[in-house]
């Protein structure tokens, strides 16, 4: 696996600026790539996993099946299906559904300020998570998974809680057929 120490700085159009180091570009709140998996089995429940106590920030928060930062020379696609098995021992097909900005204040004095590629894929293998990174995982099913999330929104992270909508109405188009 490769190291993960480094972000790839982007402009607003996702244009490569520089390579930093990922605790400093979330100190100083610099816009970096990252990318977000999003899983669904065939019940229609979504794969959450609990993210690991040593997380440099988000530990202990449920977050989507994997997110990550692609490396310079990196393809996107292939940073995010090489995390997924990397993080949750999962191989399957996903494709990018969007992607966004956001840019908020995070525990230990960081900021997250990422330019999010977001994947969708769809799988009936439970995972075999990697207890460096995943604390706990679960499936959910939607109506569960947002009742939890506007009961207790800080249990999840930043980035989830901004997705998760954009997600939803993407699998909405898709099972409508547009």
């Amino acid at each position: 696996m490769k190291n993960r120490d480094n972000v790839v700085l982007v402009d607003q159009d996702d244009n490569p600026i520089a390579v930093m180091d990922k605790i400093e570009a979330h100190e100083k709140g610099l816009l970096h790539r990252a990318f977000s998996v999003f899983l669904f089995n065939e019940k229609g429940e979504m794969l959450i996993h609990q993210r690991a106590g040593q997380k440099y920030h988000g530990a202990g928060l449920w977050t989507n099946a994997c997110c990550s930062h692609p490396q310079w020379d990196e393809d996107i696609l292939e940073s995010a299906l090489d995390r997924l098995y990397f993080e949750m021992g999962i191989r399957c097909e996903i494709e990018k559904a969007f992607s966004f900005i956001y840019n908020t204040h995070v525990e230990n004095n960081l900021i997250e300020h990422e330019l999010d590629h977001v994947f969708i894929g769809y799988t009936n293998v439970d995972p075999v998570p990697n207890p460096e990174e995943v604390e706990s995982f679960k499936w959910i099913d939607i109506p569960t998974l947002t009742q939890q999330m506007k009961d207790q929104p800080d249990e999840f992270t930043f980035w989830f809680r901004t997705a998760l909508p954009k997600v939803l109405e993407q699998m909405n188009d898709y099972s409508l057929g547009n």
